[in-house]
């Protein structure tokens, strides 16, 4: 365990308080660092919008495979996160492990799901084929026009704003600080990150310093060049209806389907909430619902589930996912001593958490980047002779 130089400031300074950085900060403040965070609305940010799907065979892309192994990693972490926190903050976070319905409505679609199937089975994952008739039979809601669908029973899902409550409670209860401002400057001295100013004019100092901040980290003042979080903002809008009881049950999983080359997703919570999504936008920090949005949802969700018109609508939102370049995320050391990156987790925010607050709580304490997330660290972006060693072998202060 490392002890602060400062005797007035923090071992650790998170900034951003979105379910990245209060997990980070809660497992710091497990492992005896001092640990401040800063952030106007603590529990907000994408966690807001996002629809809490832990899809780590279903979100499996072409040309991310590498991502594939930290995202599994973490959705096996998942059952023993959500018992610990829900004993740490006596909440519970909406963990379900239904699995995830994946279909297709067309040929082409169709085609395009038993690619993926077969690259889910070249990956080692488990996922079952099933006819339309099949997909029907396990989801009677689902058109007749569905060809068929992938079963994935490992992939479930968890409520993102109860996950994004208990782990402001669970920090609370750990001795974390919240400062509930706006970081506005990094403080840069003698070389190395040394905290930061808030908006007020508050200045806290700290021996290092997470950069969570979503997709707002690269905006944060006093940044270096070399040290600039190369993430982007992409919109998605979201939409929540509820099922009446005399519709229940209206979907017994996660239902995802792509209707006209756009991705779609139904995930039933066990409240009567259904979440519908999500758009993906790249209109820099527009987070305007449209009704041209809405409807494509709508639209796309009916074609998948006729009766969901049926449902009344109680909440359209849209938010903001912070991209990296290659939609992976950022996590470790930067090119600025004592400075740590812990965003871009782009669509992949909740899934990542459990082995988000692992890793940066690892590096946190030991100086050691962990070996499930040498491919993110931050230096890979940066130009040869800038990059940060991803497993530098010492990070101690001196006293």
């Amino acid at each position: 365990m490392r002890s602060s130089r400062n005797g007035n400031g923090s071992d650790v300074l998170v900034i951003g308080g979105g379910i990245i950085g209060l997990v980070t900060a809660w497992r710091a403040a497990q492992r005896g660092l001092r640990t401040t965070v800063a952030d106007p609305g603590p529990g907000g940010g994408a966690a807001r919008v996002a629809a809490g799907m832990l899809a780590a065979v279903t979100e499996l892309h072409y040309g991310e495979q590498l991502l594939l192994g930290l995202n599994v990693a973490s959705a096996a972490r998942y059952p023993a996160f959500a018992e610990e926190l829900t004993a740490a903050s006596g909440q519970d976070i909406g963990f379900r492990a239904c699995g995830t319905l994946a279909v297709a409505l067309d040929s082409d679609d169709r085609a395009h799901l038993r690619e993926l199937h077969a690259l889910q089975q070249r990956s080692g994952l488990r996922s079952e084929w099933l006819t339309g008739r099949e997909c029907r039979r396990l989801e009677p809601m689902l058109a007749p026009a569905v060809r068929g669908g992938l079963r994935v029973d490992g992939d479930h899902q968890v409520d993102p704003r109860r996950l994004a409550a208990a782990l402001l409670t669970a920090c609370e209860r750990a001795g974390v600080v919240l400062h509930r401002d706006r970081a506005e400057r990094l403080t840069v001295s003698g070389g190395r990150a040394a905290g930061a100013v808030l908006a007020d004019g508050t200045e806290l100092a700290a021996d290092q310093v997470v950069l969570a901040a979503g997709s707002l980290s690269g905006r944060l003042a006093g940044l270096p060049d070399e040290a600039v979080p190369p993430v982007r903002p992409v919109k998605g809008q979201v939409l929540r209806l509820t099922v009446p009881p005399a519709y229940a049950p209206f979907l017994s999983r996660t239902v995802r389907a792509v209707v006209r080359g756009s991705h779609l997703y139904l995930v039933p919570r066990e409240n009567g909430e259904l979440v519908v999504g999500a758009t993906s936008e790249e209109l820099g920090w527009d987070t305007t619902v449209t009704a041209g949005g809405v409807y494509e949802l709508l639209r796309d969700a009916h074609e998948l589930v006729p009766g969901i018109t049926e449902l009344p609508l109680t909440e359209t939102r849209a938010g903001l996912r912070p991209a990296s370049p290659d939609n992976a995320p950022l996590l470790g050391p930067t090119a600025l001593p004592g400075l740590l990156l812990a965003t871009g987790h782009h669509r992949n925010g909740v899934l990542l958490t459990p082995v988000t607050g692992d890793v940066m709580a690892e590096v946190l304490t030991s100086g050691e980047l962990p070996e499930v997330a040498r491919p993110f660290a931050p230096g890979r972006f940066a130009p040869a002779a800038a990059r940060v060693p991803a497993a530098p072998v010492s990070q101690e202060q001196p006293a």
